[in-house]
């Protein structure tokens, strides 16, 4: 996979992973708020700040060839995949860093360090479930494309 398809597709990997994230936390902020506007402004704000975090995750993780297993190799074309744990640890690297943006931008939004805790805390389970589903059907979109060594 070149360089350039490569980020093409942390970008959409991005943004699909954005509109599940953010209908996600707009659903917690409301369950945790009880107001409308807090979850959809606590949601649009960070729909910004975690697509930046997101691809810069992502690149760094394409970066290190960590939890790669080679499946064949042919003409210097080298056909990999993820194994299972590097989806999990992602999963957890991920959520470490969304879980600090949700919080920090809750509490500006709501001004309670419980509510934002709460909003936090409670994504941490259910992102971490839809993150390792969404890893995995990326995984299986993308796995059949041949990678290509890259230029950093």
């Amino acid at each position: 996979m070149s360089a350039a398809y490569s980020r093409k597709i942390s970008i959409l990997k991005g943004i699909s992973w954005r509109i599940v994230g953010t209908m996600d936390t707009i659903l917690l902020a409301w369950i945790f708020t009880g107001n409308m506007d807090f979850a959809f402004k606590i949601g649009g704000i960070e729909l910004f700040t975690k697509i930046l975090l997101y691809y810069i995750h992502e690149r760094t993780w394409n970066f290190y060839h960590i939890g790669k297993k080679l499946i064949s190799e042919k003409d210097g074309v080298k056909i990999y995949t993820d194994k299972h744990w590097k989806s999990v640890a992602k999963s957890v690297s991920w959520r470490t860093i969304g879980t600090i943006d949700t919080i920090i931008i809750s509490f500006f939004v709501t001004g309670s360090v419980k509510t934002a805790a709460e909003i936090g805390f409670t994504e941490v389970f259910t992102k971490m479930l839809l993150f390792y589903l969404h890893e995995r059907i990326w995984l299986r979109i993308t796995e059949k494309i041949p990678i290509k060594p890259e230029i950093v």
